[in-house]
This record gives C-alpha cells, sequence and structure tokens, in this order.
C-alpha cells in the first residue's frame, strides 16, 4: 500500500460523490420548474443510496470479479467478500478502489435523470436505474476496465481501447440511454417553461467542475504527476468550452447566459474525460474549444430538428461530449482509430438495446409516467406530498 496514493484517492472518492450530492442535484433541479425542483433532488438522492447497496452487493463483482470469459465478472466478490482492510488492488487498499468505483456508479445512472425529469413516476426511476446500473453499467465496466475483452489483449489487439475516466463508460452509456427514455417516455405536456433558478444551476455547476478533479484525476489512481495532469487539462478544458459556448450563443442569438456559460462548462469537462489521462494542456484547450460549439448544436438538433424532450440535454451534453472525447483520444494518436470507434459502436449498440428491453421490463413493474394531473400539478407535491418553496410562510 501507498500512503500517498491512499490519500489522494480517498479524497478523490468524496470529491466524485460530491459531484451528484449536492452537484448535479442542484444543477437539474435548477433547470427545472419550481414544482419539481425536489423530485429532481429525491431523485438524483435516492439514486446514490440505492446504487450504492447494489455495487456492494453484485455491481462491483460484475465489474470488476475475476471473470474469465472477458464480458462479465464472477461473483466471487459479493457483499466485498474476501476483501478485508489489508487487500490490496494496486497500491490502494481494495475497499477503498470499491468505494471510489461505487461513486462512479451512483453519479452514471444519475446523469440520466436529466432527460426525463418532470413527468417520470419515481417508483420507475428506482427499479430501472438499478436494474440498468447492474446489466448495463457494470458489464461495461468490466469490458473496459476490469480486464474484459475490449482492454489490452483483447479483441483490439495488445493497445486496447483507452477510457481514461469514462468517456465511453459513463458519458456515452448515460447520454444514449437518456436519448431512449426521452423517446418512450415522451415529451412533457408544457416544455415553454424556463429553469426557475438560474443560479441555483450556476452552483451546481461550480461543484460538478469541482468534484470532477477527483473524477479526472482520481483516476490515475497514484498520487504523481499523471494525476496533476489530468486534473490540469480538465480544468483547461472546461475553461474553454465555457467561453466557447457563451462566445457561439452570442453570436447566434445576441445574448450570453449564466445557463449557457455554465453547460458549456460541463460539455468540456464531458469531452476531456476519456482524453484527460493522454493528453497535454493545448490538446485539452483544443478539445475544449470544439466542445463548446459542438454540444450547443447537438442540443439544437436533439431539442429542436429531432424533437425529443432530453429535458435537461444530457445525451447533447454528456453523450456528445464523451464519444468526442473518445475520438480524440485516436485523433491525437493516443489510441488505435479501431479500438476508439469499435469500443464507441459496441457499447452504442449494447446500451441501446438493454435500455430499451429494461423500459420496456420496468413499466410492467412500476409506471413509467405520471397522471397528467400530477404532471400539471408537479411531481414535488403529487409524488412526495412537499413544495420546495412556500411564499405564504
Amino acid at each position: 500500500m501507498n500512503g500517498a496514493d491512499t490519500a489522494w484517492i480517498i479524497v478523490a472518492t468524496a470529491l466524485v460523490l460530491f459531484m451528484t450530492l449536492p452537484g448535479l442535484a442542484l444543477f437539474y433541479g435548477g433547470l427545472v420548474r419550481a414544482r419539481n425542483v425536489l423530485s429532481v433532488f429525491m431523485q438524483c438522492y435516492a439514486i446514490a443510496c440505492l446504487m450504492s447497496v447494489l455495487w456492494l452487493a453484485f455491481g462491483y463483482s460484475i465489474a470488476f470479479g475475476s471473470g474469465t470469459s472477458g464480458y462479465w465478472g464472477d461473483l466471487d466478490k459479493m457483499f466485498l467478500a474476501g476483501v478485508t482492510a489489508d487487500s490490496l488492488s494496486g497500491t490502494l487498499p481494495e475497499v477503498l478502489f470499491f468505494a471510489f468505483q461505487m461513486t462512479f456508479a451512483i453519479i452514471t445512472p444519475a446523469l440520466i435523470v436529466g432527460a426525463y425529469v418532470e413527468r417520470i413516476g419515481f417508483g420507475f426511476v428506482l427499479v430501472f436505474s438499478g436494474l440498468w446500473m447492474l446489466l448495463c453499467y457494470a458489464p461495461v465496466v468490466h469490458w473496459i476496465w476490469g480486464g474484459g475483452f475490449m482492454s489490452d489483449g483483447g479483441i483490439f489487439g495488445d493497445v486496447g481501447v483507452r477510457d481514461f475516466a469514462g468517456g465511453i463508460v459513463v458519458h456515452e452509456t448515460a447520454g444514449l440511454a437518456a436519448l431512449v427514455i426521452a423517446v418512450m417516455l415522451g415529451a412533457r405536456k408544457d416544455r415553454t417553461k424556463p429553469p426557475h433558478n438560474p443560479g441555483m444551476v450556476f452552483l451546481g455547476a461550480a461543484m460538478l467542475w469541482v468534484g470532477w478533479f477527483g473524477f479526472n484525476g482520481g483516476s490515475q489512481l497514484a498520487a504523481d504527476g499523471g494525476a496533476a495532469m489530468a486534473l490540469t487539462v480538465t480544468h483547461i478544458s472546461a475553461a474553454t468550452a465555457s467561453l466557447t459556448w457563451a462566445l457561439w450563443e452570442k453570436l447566434k442569438y445576441g445574448t450570453a447566459s449564466l445557463v449557457g456559460i455554465v453547460t458549456g462548462t460541463i460539455a468540456g469537462l464531458a469531452s476531456i474525460t476519456p482524453a484527460s489521462g493522454f493528453v497535454g494542456p493545448v490538446e485539452a484547450l483544443l478539445i475544449g474549444a470544439v466542445a463548446g460549439i459542438l454540444c450547443q448544436e447537438a442540443v439544437n438538433v436533439i431539442r429542436n430538428m429531432l424533437k425529443i424532450d432530453d429535458t435537461l440535454d444530457v445525451f447533447a451534453v454528456h453523450g456528445v461530449g464523451g464519444i468526442f472525447g473518445t475520438i480524440m483520444i485516436a485523433v491525437f494518436g493516443a489510441g488505435a482509430w479501431a479500438a476508439q470507434l469499435g469500443a464507441l459502436a459496441i457499447v452504442g449498440v449494447f446500451t441501446v438495446a438493454v435500455t430499451v428491453v429494461l423500459v420496456l421490463v420496468t413499466r410492467m413493474i412500476a409506471p413509467l409516467r405520471v397522471s397528467d394531473e400530477a404532471e400539471v400539478t408537479g411531481l414535488d407535491l403529487s409524488l412526495h406530498g412537499e413544495r420546495a418553496y412556500d411564499h405564504t410562510s
């Protein structure tokens, strides 16, 4: 065990959890109508709790168990069987590696929340998220990070797919799942209302930016120069994408908005995530510069051209950003084209297929969509019996 590595990954684990709670919850919560903000908080919080339990029970073993097939980890580490405080994973206590990866298993299904806010059944959210994490996310983790068939020595040869912190594993899977659910769920009854609290959106985005240092820097799994470089390029990409998003918005619409610039931040962060361990500051500058415009145009295509109500633009920002960053690894010569594009294609088809099946199965267990009356009233009051704001008190 290396003490410095262990100390850094303990901090990184806390930072990645901070991304979901409270970062993502505030970011998404501010973007919805006032009558639905608590439902978004509830969804993010409940997902964090449920994924933690399921990761302990089955998820970690599926992702990092000693599977020999290359597709699925053996269930030999269910409930951390055989893992003690002295067990090691590289230079880290294995229980810490488990906890760090658990925070990734929390935020990935939580990202999908943005696609279905304001009209989804709460029971459906929990059942679907749990099944999706175990049957879609965890196997993909095994394929790429757990020694599976896409890693070094697998189907792509000695050098497998390069995905440093989750462009494919996290952002492509969550983005495509969000798009599928948005299509199958249908649009909101009223899509005209603006974000109810841009200030809350800003606070959430700022927390995500800070937490992302643990997300990318922690993925080095060591306290060394590689972690420092990953942290630095993450910041540069986020800053650049924020500026290009705001500039592009100003050129197109005449104003640069707060919600726009912070959405650009998230686009830059998602885009640098897979490449953060393989590029330097100049490459990060280029990735961020393109991401701010590319993801904004993707929002326009999904929302206005395809008329898909991916409410908070999960696919356009996270999905497109993660896919773009994964391709840029090959562009800059840090990965093989066949591996990068092949992995995107395989994981993309798998994610869409599994998500469609799980939506069909889950809606037989729990209602997919709330009633029209509940949607008009707002999910806060109709599902949870609470209001975020009482202006008469």
